[in-house]
């Protein structure tokens, strides 16, 4: 194969993919949406009801997106407590720190209505959540089994 077909078939399989990851995080921002938003209609503070939606929605997130979008690749490791904690730290800085930060600009700063402003923050958190994601929550690291070599003491890989 070369190394050409080889990055086509990477970036066919990324877009693919961050397709999957949307299709989570769409089902996962609306469920995390109307929590934030019953919440607000229930009298909590915006920014108490975004912090529950945030919890709510990182392991409907966590729980997706180990199954069906970075699942684990045969001769592939992966903690599953690591992943979870690794998506908790990713998702608090876009989905507590940042998506705060941008609420308290446009709703108490821009006066934007505190029901629309969370859905202009999607442009910035979801991509940059792919990312974190991918390469580092969900992260890989292969199976390395090696096999010393007597003749010329060098290892083989077998995996």
């Amino acid at each position: 194969m070369t190394f050409q077909t080889a990055n086509k078939k990477k970036i066919k399989s990324t877009a693919i993919q961050f397709i999957k990851f949307g299709i989570v995080g769409l089902s996962n921002t609306i469920i995390s949406y109307l929590i934030y938003a019953l919440l607000v209609y229930l009298g909590l503070h915006y920014l108490i009801a975004s912090i529950i939606a945030f919890f709510i929605s990182v392991l409907n997130s966590f729980f997706w997106n180990s199954r069906y979008v970075f699942k684990k690749e045969d001769g592939a490791e992966r903690s599953v407590l690591h992943a979870l904690i690794k998506t908790f730290i990713s998702y608090a800085f876009t989905g507590l720190i940042l998506q705060n930060i941008f609420l308290f600009v446009f709703i108490d700063l821009l006066h934007i209505s505190k029901y629309i402003a969370p859905l202009f923050i999607l442009v910035v958190t979801v991509p940059l959540n792919f990312i974190m994601n991918k390469f580092w929550a969900f992260r890989q690291s292969k199976i390395n089994l090696e096999i010393p070599n007597e003749e010329n003491k060098h290892t083989n890989t077998l995996l």
